[in-house]
């Protein structure tokens, strides 16, 4: 199997880099400063190649901050950015079912 970060990318629509934050497990977005965020709307938008491949780079070399950096496909209604799909949407919500309260969340 092959890690998704050595997989050639193809980009067909706009997307963002998406992971979880190291401290906590919190779903994060990389921004076009280049830094992570929990705000989708404040997640760098990319459409092509190149430049999806430059930001997950970026993301990668930053292992402290975040873990597991992807790609993840984003629709745009106007200016706001939704996740593309069930499992980012599911991400972006939290758990789909109520966590016992021993998990302290």
């Amino acid at each position: 199997m092959t890690a998704p970060q050595q997989q050639k990318l193809k980009i067909t629509g706009p997307v963002v880099v998406t992971a979880n934050r190291l401290g906590d497990g919190a779903v994060v977005y990389f921004t076009a400063g280049k830094k992570w965020t929990t705000r989708i709307e404040d997640a760098a938008v990319v459409s092509t190649t190149p430049a999806a491949t430059e930001f997950l780079q970026s993301a990668i070399a930053d292992d402290v901050g975040a873990v597991g950096p992807y790609i993840a496909p984003v629709r745009l209604e106007g200016a706001t950015i939704k996740p593309g799909n069930l499992r980012e949407s599911i991400r972006l919500q939290g758990p789909t079912f109520e966590l016992p309260a021993s998990f302290g969340i």
